[in-house]
This record gives C-alpha cells, sequence and structure tokens, in this order.
C-alpha cells in the first residue's frame, strides 16, 4: 500500500493566444481578414464554419452578407448552413434551451474542434454562444464578432461565457479565451442611440480604475461621443478593449480563482438592478448607475475627493447616462431595499469573502472587504436626491 501522506503535484502551466483584431466591412468579400484567422490555425483547408447571428442584424441583411462572403472563398471555407438567427438580449441567456439548440446543430453538422463557431451579435448572446461552443466536444474554436459598443470594449473581447440561472445573472458558465475575436466598426452603425452608448460605461469604469490618461481624453471627447461621432466612438473601444485585454494577460488571475474582480468595479450593484427591473435596464445602464452610487460611496468614505467624484458624475451625465432607477428604492417582504442583496450575491459569486472595488483618485482603484451600510444608505439617499427625474407636470 501506498503511505497515505504520499502525494503527487505538478505544476501546469497553459499558454493561451488571445487577439483581438479590428476593421472595417468583414463581411466584406474583398476583406480576408476572417478568412486569414480561420486558416491560420494551419489545419487543412476547407473548413467547416457554422455561424450564429443575433436576429436584430439580419434586418440589415447582414445574413445575406455572411452568405456571399462565404460563397467568395468557398475554395477554403464551407458554410454548413445559412446562418442560424437567434433572439439577442438578455432573455436569450434565461434558458439553457438556446446552448442546447446549437449542440444539436453542431452535432448534426458535425462541427469538431478543428472546425470553427461564429456568433455574431451583442454581449448576450456571445456569452451563450461562448458557452455552447466550450462545452461542445470539451471546446471548439469560437470565433466572436461583436456588434455592440458594450460587446466591442468590453464583454467580447474577455473569456467569460455564460448563461442565468436561478435568478442569478451568468450562474453557469465557463472561462475560455474565444479563438479570436473581431471587432467590425461599420456595424456599430446597425444600433440605435441606446445601444451605441451603453458601451460608454465600461470606457469610464476601466479608466477610473486603471488609466488617468484615458479619463481624461474621454472628457475631451464627451460632447463627440454624446453626438455617437464614429472617430471617436472608435478611439473609446479600442483604448477600452486593450486595457481589458492587459488586464485578462497580466494581472494573474484571468480565470478569477481569486476573490477579486477589479473589473467589477460599480457591478455589485448593477448586477442587482438588472435583475430587479427583470432586464429592462440594459447592463450599460445599470453600471453606470452603479459607479455613481460607488463613487459617492467613495467621496463620503473620504477615499475619494470630491472635485474626482464630481469629475466622474459629470462624465456619466455628459455621456447621456441617466443614474437613478426607481428599483433602487424596492424592498422585499422585510422591507429591506432589494439592492443592498448584491452584496452578498456579488461575494457568493466570486466566492471568499466580499471584494469590492474603489477609488482612491481617477486612475487608481484599490480593494474593500466590507461596506458600511448606513454610508451606502445614505449614498443611495444622495443619489435618487441629485439624479431622480422631476415628476411630470411638477
Amino acid at each position: 500500500m501506498a503511505d497515505p501522506m504520499d502525494t503527487i503535484e505538478r505544476d501546469i502551466v497553459v499558454t493561451w493566444r488571445h487577439q483581438v483584431h479590428f476593421t472595417h466591412g468583414v463581411f466584406h468579400p474583398e476583406n480576408t481578414l476572417l478568412r486569414d484567422v480561420i486558416l491560420a490555425s494551419g489545419d487543412h483547408a476547407p473548413h467547416k464554419v457554422f455561424v450564429v447571428l443575433d436576429e436584430a442584424l439580419a434586418r440589415f441583411g447582414v445574413d445575406e452578407a455572411i452568405g456571399a462572403f462565404f460563397t467568395k472563398h468557398s475554395d477554403v471555407l464551407t458554410l454548413v448552413r445559412s446562418p442560424m438567427i437567434m433572439e439577442g438580449g438578455e432573455r436569450v441567456k434565461n434558458s439553457y434551451f438556446h446552448v442546447s439548440e446549437i449542440h444539436s446543430h453542431i452535432d448534426r453538422f458535425h462541427i469538431d474542434r478543428h472546425n470553427c463557431l461564429i456568433c455574431v451579435g451583442g454581449g448576450a448572446i456571445l456569452d451563450m454562444v461562448g458557452l455552447a461552443a466550450t462545452t461542445a466536444h470539451r471546446g471548439i474554436r469560437h470565433i466572436r464578432i461583436p456588434t455592440t459598443t458594450l460587446s466591442q470594449d468590453d464583454s467580447g473581447v474577455g473569456v467569460k461565457n455564460g448563461i442565468n440561472a436561478f435568478g442569478k445573472k451568468n450562474f453557469i458558465g465557463s472561462f475560455c479565451p474565444p479563438y479570436a475575436v473581431i471587432n467590425d466598426f461599420d456595424l456599430l452603425e446597425t444600433l440605435p442611440d441606446r445601444d451605441k452608448r451603453g458601451g460608454f460605461v465600461e470606457a469610464v469604469k476601466v479608466a477610473c480604475i486603471r488609466d488617468a490618461e484615458f479619463f481624461a481624453a474621454l472628457e475631451k471627447d464627451m460632447d463627440a461621443l454624446a453626438r455617437f461621432e464614429p472617430e471617436a466612438m472608435h478611439r473609446l473601444i479600442h483604448r477600452c478593449a486593450e486595457l481589458h485585454l492587459n488586464h485578462i494577460a497580466t494581472s494573474g488571475d484571468p480565470f478569477e480563482m481569486g476573490s477579486a474582480r477589479p473589473l467589477d468595479f460599480g457591478h455589485w450593484a448593477a448586477h442587482k438592478l438588472e435583475q430587479i427591473s427583470e432586464y429592462k435596464i440594459r447592463h450599460g445602464e445599470a453600471v453606470a448607475i452603479g459607479i455613481a452610487l460607488d463613487v459617492i460611496y467613495s467621496v463620503k468614505m473620504k477615499f475619494l475627493s470630491v472635485e474626482s467624484g464630481e469629475r466622474i458624475l459629470n462624465l456619466l451625465g455628459g455621456l447621456g447616462f441617466e443614474l437613478f432607477a426607481s428599483e433602487l428604492t424596492y424592498t422585499n417582504s422585510s422591507g429591506q431595499l432589494l439592492v443592498l442583496e448584491g452584496l452578498d450575491e456579488f461575494r457568493e459569486h466570486l466566492g471568499g469573502e466580499l471584494t469590492i472595488t474603489l477609488l482612491r483618485e481617477i486612475g487608481e482603484g484599490f480593494e474593500i472587504h466590507e461596506m458600511d451600510t448606513q454610508t451606502v444608505l445614505a449614498s443611495l439617499m444622495e443619489l435618487e436626491k441629485r439624479f431622480r427625474p422631476a415628476a411630470k407636470g411638477s
């Protein structure tokens, strides 16, 4: 018998290559970026490709453009069926059914680990399709083509995949870098203003905790961004994506094995607010409110100067975000504010002790492990007093 104290241990080091490309007209037949990215694997052509498309893009003829692209490159790429059009938005993440539906097509068309699953759409459908990709055959090649500001500068360039369950956001999921991310700036032109604006807040977030110069650049571009001028939007997306990629590659915790998640500054309240509103409040809108709440809290706790706090609130407002929602006042059967449950849910989702990122100054975040409830309540009251929309007719 082996000694019961005998142990074999080995450190396993895995290297991941994470690539984010920027382009215009990704499905234009003469643009070979997507073709080149797929062929770079070195496997024998032709490569089988299965495409899932957010239905919002189909209304702009993107499905037809995809078909024309693969017809042009049929010598090396085989589109196994017309793009599978699926509902986008948070509802697509509320059931495992959609993941199973994609699995069934992967099986039907014999998509193996050397073929490719492409998802074209916003952050929610990217999350769901990413989960299908990482669980079919224990992981097939997945290319994300994000189509919203939020997914191009934040969620789409990350390594998380997931769906909602048990009333909790992203309860079921995985960590796995996509084979590649391709940001096509032209696809942003299909967005309504609300979705163009949504991703701006993630740039504000990462600038607040990591890059004071980027924050100043956002202030300079504020009016242009509020008008959705393309060049300003492209600058924001590129730098925000770069900062997120830097964090994933250099933080030492890309799969969030620890209890800290600095890139979730402002998110503890945001995730709960989305849930309370039944996802009528979009993620970016909820994060803007969550950042405003944590900024006011940081000022009240004397971590952050009043002047810096006002700069952040002014930038969020100048970009067009509303910084209060009536859902912040909703209570449970005991009369306690529902949003405060977000702290416990945030701790449980991360595991370990509660870890919240706050600000010492613009560009410098730091972590705390408890929030003073009375100060949180006072911060909520100030948020309501300053930013609650006036009642009609008042």
